[in-house]
């Protein structure tokens, strides 16, 4: 749920006490709904804001632009073909996972009998990414060649070893490379979006999206370094509802080939013929329905994590790999078990943190961070509970479980405040950290903590304005009721799939009064609101969600002024469009 869905009747955000700002996103000027949005979000020219709407898989790039692409597909072809053993060291998150089976699938479809295996660490005993000791035991189960995915780019040591022990490691991540005087690990492939140097002119693939370029041009290599053969080119387009999934969970932002990816991607969900996959779905409640990004991030997506925040991810792995039938369903079922396990564990550890942050005062001006620890939180879920502190506070935050002498947790941020740089000014106290500007993870003694939550809240209140700390309700135009019907909106959605740089659309309405009482529902927990112009013209029904609680506080014929999320609801065939409370103020 958003900010703005439990802001309190009097318009103050609950947790914050502050007054929300609202804020247009850009000029919208003149015209219908669509074209208005396209401006305010930069699209003005016709040609550039119909190839937005298309996404067209022509627009993705070719993956040969990537540095070492051709290398780390061609020392994996060479090996698929020659039965050596291969291990793909895949991540134990969605992105991770997809990444992992995106690979897996397209190298047994290349060469069906090589010897392709995996390994993803566990999140609590071995944390993330490549660590020395994985590697000695997959060098001494066998296999000398290694390909990570969604990790490695820092991996300085693993790879030394690797080296020392006469095994080939290939990398592709896509996490915050190596800053200007660090060492860059020394493997015999290193692909990355960011890599400094190369022609790649799109950067924010995730580490599935970087998977399915290497996979991409292992198929062209297997069929010559050419056009990729319609057999190898079906493989390649199964693959795209892993890397839609793994786009959408890793929250990067949704445009250039991340949009393509997900649009094209999603699209074949439903049609997917990956055993695996098809049982997530069925297990979802998703059979037979058309899966759109939130699907994705809020059935699929946690559903895959859970496995690897509360057991282990080398479940999700089987489930999208070797999986079928009756061990699909099994695997499946237990996901959404453990999901909802993962569900109960997150909401008791995020009161108790919102309770430690304003007892401990991280919630005021004065301390723009928040760092907590707890001996009696699960490290597999302080991640997703980082987050709802980053919501209901506005601040970033860093969530550690402690356990032996060791607090290792996971961080999340606001935009403008690199996660990964304020870590980095605080190295000196960490014993191991990784990941990007939004998210990321750490390792520290216990008895540095001190240290490290004042040096980080240091850097947070240099870095982050007191005016950052006030939550913002964004806007793409101001509209009218009337200019919300079916097919204004159903344009609209062609705005979609919706998510980090390209958000669900969202309007200002001026102008309204509210007719008759509003009515509670879900048990009390939602407010239905219908509202007409205050100069007659329109009639729509507003939802806002999470507000039940707020009904005895609105009054009838009160003016309003709301921004709210289109959307289409359709009942007994009649569609209709009710507007998503994002924010609600009484009228000027």
């Amino acid at each position: 749920m958003t900010q703005a869905a439990r802001m309190d009747a009097t318009g103050m955000p609950p947790e914050r006490g502050m007054t929300r700002c609202w804020r247009a996103r850009g000029e919208s000027g003149e015209g219908p709904l669509v074209r208005r949005v396209l401006a305010a979000r930069g699209l003005r020219d016709p040609d550039a804001a119909a190839a937005f709407i298309a996404a067209s898989m022509g627009g993705l790039h070719e993956p040969a632009l990537l540095a070492d692409a051709d290398k780390a597909a061609g020392r994996l072809l060479d090996a698929a073909r020659a039965g050596e053993p291969i291990v793909i060291y895949g991540d134990y998150d969605v992105d991770g996972v997809c990444a992992t089976a995106i690979l897996w699938h397209t190298l047994r479809a290349i060469a069906p009998g090589c010897r392709v295996s995996s390994y993803v660490p566990h999140r609590l005993d071995e944390g993330y990414g490549l660590n020395e000791a994985a590697i000695r035991e997959i060098v001494a189960g066998g296999a000398k060649v290694i390909v990570s995915v969604d990790c490695g780019v820092s991996a300085v040591g693993p790879a030394r070893v690797a080296n020392e022990l006469g095994a080939c490691l290939m990398i592709t991540d896509h996490h915050t490379t190596p800053g200007e005087g660090q060492p860059w690990p020394e493997a015999h492939a290193i692909v990355h979006p960011r890599r400094p140097g190369q022609a790649y002119p799109f950067g924010e693939l995730c580490g599935a999206g970087v998977a399915f370029k290497v996979a991409w041009r292992l198929a062209s290599l297997a069929c010559g370094g050419g056009r990729v053969s319609e057999h190898l080119r079906g493989v390649l387009l199964r693959m795209l509802p892993l890397a839609a999934i793994a786009t959408v969970a890793d929250v990067v932002p949704l445009v250039g080939e991340n949009r393509i990816l997900v649009k094209a991607g999603l699209r074949a969900v439903r049609h997917s013929d990956i055993p695996g996959l098809r049982a997530l779905i069925e297990a979802s409640g998703l059979a037979g329905e058309n899966v759109a990004e939130e699907e994705a991030g809020f059935k699929l997506a946690p559903r895959l994590n859970a496995c690897g925040r509360l057991g282990h991810a080398r479940d999700a792995v089987e489930l999208f790999t070797t999986a079928e039938g009756a061990r699909a369903a099994e695997l499946a079922e237990m996901l959404t078990r453990v999901n909802r396990e993962r569900q109960t564990t997150e909401a008791r550890i995020v009161e108790e943190a919102k309770a430690r942050a304003r007892a401990e005062g991280m919630t005021g001006e004065n301390r723009r961070a928040i760092v907590l620890a707890s001996p009696g939180w699960h490290a597999g879920v302080v991640g997703i509970v980082c987050s709802k502190l980053v919501e209901a506070f506005g601040r970033p935050t860093i969530l550690l479980c402690e356990r032996d002498g060791v607090c290792h947790g996971s961080g999340r941020s606001i935009d403008g405040f690199s996660l990964y740089g304020a870590l980095a000014r605080c190295a000196a106290h960490l014993t191991k950290w990784g990941g990007h500007d939004m998210a990321a993870g750490l390792t520290l003694p216990t008895a540095n903590l001190p240290a490290f939550v004042e040096a980080f809240t240091a850097h947070a209140n240099e870095g982050i304005a007191v005016d950052d700390l006030i939550p913002t309700a964004w806007y793409d135009t101001r509209a009218t009721l009337l200019e919300l019907t079916p097919d204004s909106v159903r344009e609209v959605e062609r705005l979609a799939p919706f998510g980090r740089e390209n958000p669900r659309v969202q309007v200002r309405l001026d102008g309204l009064r509210l007719a008759g009482l509003p009515q509670s529902f879900g048990g009390g927990k939602h407010l239905d609101l219908r509202v007409t112009h205050e100069r007659g013209g329109g009639f729509t029904r507003l939802v806002w969600w999470g507000m039940g609680h707020a009904a005895g506080s609105i009054q009838s014929g009160m003016r309003l002024e709301v921004i709210v999320a289109p959307k289409l609801n359709t009942y007994k065939g009649r569609t209709t469009v009710e507007g998503h409370v994002v924010d609600l103020r009484p009228g000027a």
